[in-house]
């Protein structure tokens, strides 16, 4: 044994000597740079900090580099990462209403107040492979608006006005749930699933979104509003009794408008499903959004007949750092397991054999 185990650690120290090189690459190619990674790779690192729960773009950029790229990996560096972390406190509610505002989209209204700003998307382009971008030509410089510092309405708020919309909803008082620091118990909360959800696996929540408008939960979704941008955190130090301001983050955030035939305690009116996640990532925002409003079946006495509206279900299996372990567990050593079935398997074909051959005699004896 002792010499196997030897033998195993100098094989797992030429892999990650091998690991290395590979990362690497051809050494007359310049190493690619963190600072590099987090500006030109900028949506994988948004999706690296939104999945790994850490608010860092140097750290997502490093994670992606050691990971080769490879973004589950990273998520899962920068989740252990996390866990060495000394946690101080917990940070105010971020105000969203209040955010400096660079994209603002709405399928719901053309004509909004404030109006529509694009921002940065590929939602316009062309899919079309650009050629000139394997050189390194400078783009235009970008033309800006000067902003007049109102915060941007809310798409909600012009059908709260009408009355056709649930309410947003009042805070119960009780302690916010913390999904990192409780064990999952089900059914759980709306607060800690949209925690499950935030930092789920986009494609994932892609795909659970995409079956809801496919039918899988009667779900007729708008987006009443997709907005990107910078909001404040904030801290209050409760020895002092002051709010004092961490920074600046940037956010994506996705209010869906659903229909809702009404109850005996409600009225017919707009149902709301939500989305907020680091970065700019409007694709989790949104598939987060429509599985937060399947997920509501209950609460709002819908039939429970689809995936996406399965609690237990989504939210146990939407982690792709416990998706990935249990799956890629299957890699290492199992030897003994498949010899204790190797065995079962063949005793089973014995007995099988041994039937078979009963059988077949049986018709000649009666003869």
């Amino acid at each position: 044994m002792y010499v196997a185990v030897k033998g195993g650690e100098a094989a797992i120290r030429n892999a990650h000597r091998l690991l290395a090189d590979r990362r690497r690459g051809d050494r007359s190619l310049p190493s690619v740079t963190l600072g590099q990674i987090a500006e030109q790779l900028a949506l994988a690192c948004d999706r690296v900090m939104a999945e790994g729960s850490v608010y860092d773009r140097e750290l997502a950029a490093l994670a992606i580099k050691q990971a080769r790229g490879d973004l589950i990996e990273a998520i899962f560096l920068l989740r252990a990462y996390r866990t060495t972390l000394p946690r101080f406190g917990y940070s105010e509610p971020i105000d969203t209403g209040a955010m400096q505002v660079e994209r603002r989209v709405s399928a719901t209204y053309k004509d909004l107040p404030g109006g529509q700003m694009l921002g940065p998307t590929f939602d316009y382009t062309h899919r079309l492979l650009d050629p000139s971008l394997a050189g390194d030509d400078a783009p235009d410089d970008p033309e800006a608006r000067e902003g007049d510092g109102v915060p941007a309405m809310r798409v909600s708020d012009i059908l709260v006005q009408e009355g056709l919309i649930e309410s947003d909803g009042e805070t119960s008082g009780e302690e916010i749930g913390d999904l990192t620091r409780t064990p999952m118990e089900f059914p759980m909360g709306r607060d800690t699933r949209l925690q499950a959800l935030a930092r789920g696996d986009e494609g994932f929540l892609l795909a659970l979104g995409y079956s809801t408008q496919r039918g899988y939960a009667r779900s007729h979704p708008f987006v009443g509003e997709i907005r990107i941008g910078e909001v404040e955190v904030e801290y209050k130090m409760p020895e002092l009794g002051l709010t004092v301001s961490l920074g600046r983050i940037r956010v994506t955030e996705c209010q869906m408008v659903n229909q809702f035939k009404g109850s005996a305690k409600a009225p017919p009116q707009f149902t709301r499903g939500y989305g907020l996640v680091f970065g700019q990532s409007e694709r989790k925002a949104m598939a987060m959004a429509l599985c937060d409003r399947a997920l509501r079946a209950d609460e709002l006495g819908e039939d429970k007949f689809a995936p996406a509206q399965d609690e237990e279900f989504v939210i146990s299996h939407s982690d792709n750092v416990q998706a990935t372990g249990f799956v890629e567990h299957l890699k290492l050593p199992h030897y003994v397991d498949f010899q204790a079935e190797l065995d079962l398997v063949r005793r089973m074909r014995g007995e099988h054999a041994r039937k078979q051959s009963g059988d077949e005699a049986m018709p000649e004896a009666a003869e």
